[in-house]
């Protein structure tokens, strides 16, 4: 006889494991369909709504908390702990030293109190298979969601398909040659990045795991899906991204061997074919040429990928910390560096803080709690990132291939933007509950 273990994270706050998790997952999968289609409601089907919406993942994150409590799964660890009380700390401080003002406050709150704790409960209710589900269930949206972003690429920005929140301009960001962005069925553009780069980390574990519960055809839809997305969203963090999931998808194939190996040499065989027929397409074509002319035009701006890498992203992570003196002890209060908070305050969008997060985060919380809680960011990801390389050596690739989009998100994702908060939650939480593995009835949860 055989039960479920499911290894928490971290695994010295061991929990009695509940016999039913039906309804949590039931929620969870909520979150899920919010995360993937809020937008569409904002911009779509619900415009005047839109405000609202804006945070309608908050209850179904506060019902799963409770949900979870109700059914013995440990909310408290030694990660929530830290964020909890730093978070409390930095929301009374808030009105004796920030901005003063309680909805700013509890909007920037809730990142940390409602959002971050579901990282543990998917990562207990979830097991390995509920993680492929997910998965499965994200190949099937992919050639759709590359459908959709086609024709916001190609349509005018006075098109419905490019309809703004609030059924007001446009959702499309600037890219290249009189091209924009297209945002998918998000609020912005940074969600179509997020999703494909999440659905190829699945597009290579099934195309690498054995035991594939998935239908090929709709398996090879969504490859096709992730490459065409390359040139259409016009993204050159998507690129990145993709190119450093490659990376981990060969060394984990290289570390598996046998089988992984042979299936890494078809890759190598078929990608390059599969690149050079889709060029070949008109519609690829075009967006091949808007997406090399952003890469120009960005590489003008910033210095090319040096300056890209070097000011833009690790600059902005050394400036947050070495700027953290010259802010107040205690910050300039929770929630004034994100968007909504802005708009609150001054009645317009701007970033009162920093555009970089960790920089925000320093900004809001000051010196000694901000770094706190980036500290805390920091150290889950190598939690995970070390135990995905134990489980990769275990021939259990599925952590390896999450850490490969997930590591980033979990030390440098922009929390304050509600889809960036959403796929770096949903993503680390998938991380941990891949390392649920069966086991015999004998042996116990650490």
């Amino acid at each position: 006889m055989t039960r479920t273990v499911r290894h928490k994270l971290p695994e010295f706050s061991a929990v009695a494991q509940p016999g039913n998790t039906k309804v949590v997952k039931q929620l969870i999968w909520l979150y899920l369909i919010l995360l993937l289609f809020e937008g569409a409601l904002r911009k779509w089907f619900l415009p005047m709504l839109a405000t609202p919406l804006l945070i309608i993942r908050d209850p179904v994150a506060l019902l799963i908390l409770l949900q979870a409590a109700n059914r013995q799964l440990r909310v408290l660890n030694p990660y929530t702990l830290v964020i909890f009380t730093v978070t409390i700390i930095s929301f009374l401080a808030t009105f004796f030293s920030g901005h003063q003002n309680l909805v700013v406050a509890l909007y920037g709150a809730r990142i940390t109190m409602l959002h971050f704790p579901l990282i543990f409960v998917i990562g207990q209710a979830f097991t390995r298979r509920d993680v492929e589900r997910v998965g499965n269930f994200l190949l099937w949206v992919a050639p759709f969601m590359t459908v959709l972003i086609a024709l916001q690429f190609y349509s005018p920005q006075t098109a419905w398909v490019n309809r703004g929140v609030g059924g007001e301009g446009s959702a499309g960001f600037s890219g290249a040659m009189g091209y924009f962005r297209p945002p998918g069925t998000f609020s912005f553009t940074n969600g179509t990045t997020l999703f494909f780069s999440l659905t190829a980390v699945f597009v290579t574990y099934f195309w690498q795991a054995s035991d594939r519960a998935v239908n090929f055809l709709v398996l090879v839809a969504a490859t096709l899906g992730v490459f065409i997305a390359i040139p259409l969203a016009i993204s050159r963090g998507y690129l990145f991204q993709l190119v450093i999931i490659v990376m981990f998808f060969v060394a984990g194939s290289l570390v598996g061997g046998g089988r992984a190996v042979g299936r890494l040499g078809i890759a190598a065989v078929a990608v390059p074919v599969i690149m050079l027929m889709l060029s070949g397409l008109d519609f690829v074509q075009q967006g091949i040429q808007v997406f090399t002319q952003r890469f120009t035009n960005a590489a003008v701006s910033e210095g090319g990928l040096e300056g890209t890498l070097g000011e833009r992203f690790l600059g902005g992570m050394a400036n947050a910390v070495g700027d953290a003196d010259e802010l107040p002890f205690w910050g300039m209060g929770l929630g004034i560096g994100t968007n909504v908070g802005a708009t609150v305050l001054t009645g317009g969008r701007t970033f009162l803080v920093a555009e970089g997060e960790w920089g925000r985060i320093i900004g809001e919380m000051g010196g000694l709690l901000g770094l706190i809680v980036v500290l805390t960011r920091v150290l889950l990801a190598i939690h995970c990132g070390l135990k995905s390389v134990f489980y990769l050596f275990q021939r259990r690739p599925l952590p390896w291939l999450l850490t490969s989009f997930g590591l980033l998100q979990i030390v440098t994702a922009n929390w304050s933007q509600p889809t960036a908060l959403g796929f770096s939650i949903f993503t680390t939480g998938l991380l941990v509950a891949s390392f649920n593995e069966p086991t015999t009835a004998s042996r116990h949860a650490a």
